[in-house]
């Protein structure tokens, strides 16, 4: 879920940029209105070389353009500097022929807005950009639309979002970046999701009766995610849904609980019960000490109690499936792009097995 722009108190709003992109093979809406329809017979002599991603002209596709004879489209003219935006081997094919005008249309925009309409432009037709030239367009663009998200960035750059987010880590320092980003769909979205679910759940605790729009502005988040902190909140949850869950998030994830009964102490002084932080691993599940685990599995599998019931073979199962050698093998095929998600996905089930093996020590005295 995204903020819409005019919800959101800190984005630098300017009348001439660009809006950011639809899906592939869609114009940028800010780029239509922009653009003057008319088309104008303009002196060549005028024209200013493009403030181009390409880097440099193909002269063999220039004379292709001269010799083919077709009405070619009109060169786009950034109206404010006369620079072209799209069309220089049009441009040059009009030179090789020793004609003094050319059609043009004019965009009425910023430089920077320019040059996004130039990229743009030379993905969808004509010959197409290199490699290079793409990442080197999408690493300018990163500069001048800091506030664009990776997704809006590599559809007009026809690159791969994980493309662009990699050259924003390597040419942006990150107290630089944006707090939230626009995507193609015009919506905002904060960058950390867990810090704008904590801003919501802070503000609903100190403001209550705020609606969801107030709190979502404030926030910098969408109104649905407030919605589903304060059901979270309400349920007496932590505000962040399990998959946003992470080591670092975990010192507010949720308060501990309260301190066990007090009981006198040997001598008559009072203290209270030792928490589960407090208290100290069995000492078969402390590090280094204990048989291994493929050990201790061997063993059990040998055990006929377990092997001949539903639930001791779903037991060994689950065992089996947690071996190192198990691990080892699945550690490198977990997609980058997915590794937070599977990360806060072991914690949990970490925290599961926990849980369990206090449930069997305690109701399995030794």
């Amino acid at each position: 879920m995204g903020v819409n722009p005019e919800e959101h108190p800190g984005f630098p709003h300017r009348s001439n940029l660009l809006e950011p992109p639809g899906p592939p093979g869609t114009a940028a809406p800010g780029a239509e209105t922009a653009r003057d329809g008319a088309v104008h017979q303009v002196p060549i002599a005028v024209l200013r070389p493009a403030d181009s991603p390409r880097i440099g002209e193909n002269l063999q596709h220039a004379r292709t353009l001269g010799a083919c004879g077709a009405v070619l489209p009109p060169i786009l003219v950034h109206r404010e500097t006369m620079r072209v935006i799209d069309g220089m081997h049009r441009l040059r094919a009009a030179l090789m022929q020793q004609r003094d005008l050319v059609e043009v249309t004019y965009f009425d925009g910023s430089t920077e807005d320019a040059f996004v309409l130039a990229v743009e432009s030379n993905i969808a037709h004509g010959m197409p950009l290199t490699l290079a030239e793409r990442a080197a367009a999408a690493a300018r663009i990163i500069i001048t639309h800091t506030q664009w998200s990776d997704r809006a960035i590599a559809a007009v750059a026809g690159l791969d979002p994980k493309t662009v987010a990699a050259l924003r880590r390597r040419g942006m320092p990150p107290e630089a970046a944006p707090a939230v980003r626009v995507g193609q769909d015009g919506k905002f979205r904060p960058v950390d999701p867990v810090a704008g679910r904590r801003a919501a759940s802070r503000l609903i605790s100190a403001e209550p009766q705020a609606s969801l729009r107030h709190i979502a502005r404030r926030a910098g988040v969408s109104p649905g995610t407030v919605r589903d902190v304060r059901a979270r909140l309400e349920r007496g949850e932590d505000p962040l849904p399990p998959a946003l869950r992470t080591p670092e998030a975990a010192p507010e994830a949720a308060p501990e609980a309260a301190p066990g009964p007090v009981r006198p102490a040997p001598g008559g002084h009072e203290r209270a019960a030792p928490t589960p932080r407090d208290r100290p691993l069995p000492a078969a599940r402390t590090a280094g000490q204990g048989p291994g685990l493929e050990r201790v599995f061997t063993s059990l599998c040998k055990d006929p109690s377990l092997r001949q019931s539903e639930t001791g073979r779903l037991l060994l199962r689950l065992l089996e499936m947690h071996l190192p050698a198990q691990f080892r093998r699945i550690t490198a095929s977990v997609p980058s792009y997915r590794a937070g998600m599977v990360a806060a996905a072991a914690a949990e089930c970490a925290r599961a097995w926990q849980h369990f093996a206090d449930t069997i020590e305690h109701g399995h005295p030794q």
